[in-house]
């Protein structure tokens, strides 16, 4: 299972690390994603969620 959010599908973004004489090489921008347990269908289950889906409260009234 890849790691994205649950509700929102962020998910890691590609792009260069730049150093000081502007030499490029490619790097990865991870999501801050935290492992939460929500309830689905009277059912617990862990997910992955992104902080700014768990300050909205996207997973309470899940």
């Amino acid at each position: 299972m890849a790691k994205k959010c649950y509700f929102c599908n962020k998910s890691s973004l590609k792009g260069n690390k730049i150093s000081r004489a502007k030499n490029k090489s490619k790097r990865r921008f991870k999501p801050n994603l935290q492992r939460v347990k929500i309830k689905e269908e009277g059912k617990t289950k862990k997910v992955y969620v992104c902080t700014r889906c768990i300050k909205a409260g996207k997973t309470i009234n899940y």
